[in-house]
């Protein structure tokens, strides 16, 4: 198992552990992570930007661009932003450390 640390909205910082090849989505609604994955991960909406933790951000795949465009259309934006949906837990990420924007931005309502 690998851990993962989410720094939530209030600050609060939640550690879990997550296994290999689940999505920090998967991780943050198997943990209670306010965090609303409007799509359920098929790369349609941003509800599941977080803000990469800068020493963690360049060990991760770049994004594609169908993920860069989403972010495009989202608040709160980074040189670290990502979607959870996006980024699969491996073994070589424990510790992990992400934070989720104040707000998100939900296409879909």
């Amino acid at each position: 198992m690998t851990k993962v640390v989410f720094i939530e909205r209030n600050g609060h910082r939640k550690e879990v552990k997550a296994a290999s090849n689940t999505t920090l989505l998967q991780v943050a609604h198997a943990n209670n992570i306010d965090m609303e994955g409007a799509c359920e991960g098929s790369l349609a909406c941003s509800t599941c930007h977080v803000v990469v933790s800068d020493e963690w951000f360049a060990k991760l795949p770049p994004a594609h661009a169908n993920e860069e465009d989403m972010l495009d259309l989202t608040y709160g934006v980074t040189r670290t932003s990502r979607l959870a949906c996006q980024i699969a837990v491996k073994d070589d990420l424990d510790g992990l450390t992400v934070s989720l924007p104040s707000t998100t931005r939900n296409m879909m309502d």
